[in-house]
């Protein structure tokens, strides 16, 4: 009996190995205290109910004390959140994706473009741990920049839309912000070429 109960403690342990090694060789996101594989998924076009977000990430008007003046964008990495500033202490809020852990950043930047349905090329890094995505992709339904690109300073970072919109809130991209594309389109409309956005990896106390 006994050497039945260490054989079987024997398997467990090595299952948990192997578990831990594959986790260690695939693409996770941070979700809370949480991990999940969500690799990228090119040409995937998501369906109308997929693109309803939970209702804590949905775009509303918020309550948004700061000193930055209305058009402002501020984003807090920390909270999963993209603010539009209206003034009087008011902001419209957007859940957002955001870079996984080593590749959020903070810092003040401006939109220097914008472009509708854009064109996608994934960066080397992101190449480098998903190898099997293309190394170019036209603007489309299928594009995982969605339906809409800012593009920030002369940096790789974008504020952008997604096909995947169940990755909102998660911290999975390499460093770009990510909205559903019916989100992106609206902050789109909101904001021209010039815009100040202000990127903030913990919320202001």
């Amino acid at each position: 009996m006994r050497a039945k109960f260490v054989g079987a403690a024997l398997v467990a342990l090595a299952a948990l190995s192997v578990s831990a090694a594959e986790a260690q060789m695939r693409p996770a996101a941070s979700v809370g205290s949480q991990i999940v594989d969500v690799p990228e998924q090119p040409g995937y076009v998501p369906s109308a109910a997929e693109e309803q977000l939970d209702p804590a990430y949905r775009r509303q008007p918020v309550y948004f004390r700061t000193n930055e003046p209305p058009g402002t964008i501020v984003i807090h990495t920390s909270e999963r959140f993209l603010y539009l500033v209206q003034g009087d202490n008011r902001a419209i809020r957007y859940g957002i994706g955001v870079g996984r852990d080593g590749f959020q950043w903070s810092g003040l930047q401006k939109i220097t473009r914008k472009a509708e349905w854009p064109d996608w090329r994934p960066p080397a890094e992101m190449i480098e741990r998903q190898p099997y995505l293309p190394r170019f992709m036209a603007g489309g339904p299928g594009n995982p920049l969605g339906a809409a690109a800012l593009y920030l300073g002369g940096t790789v970072y974008r504020i952008h839309g997604t096909n995947m919109p169940q990755t909102i809130g998660m911290a999975i991209s390499s460093g770009c912000f990510r909205l559903v594309n019916g989100d992106v389109q609206d902050l789109y409309n909101r904001v021209p070429v010039g815009t100040k956005v202000v990127i903030r990896q913990a919320p202001t106390l």
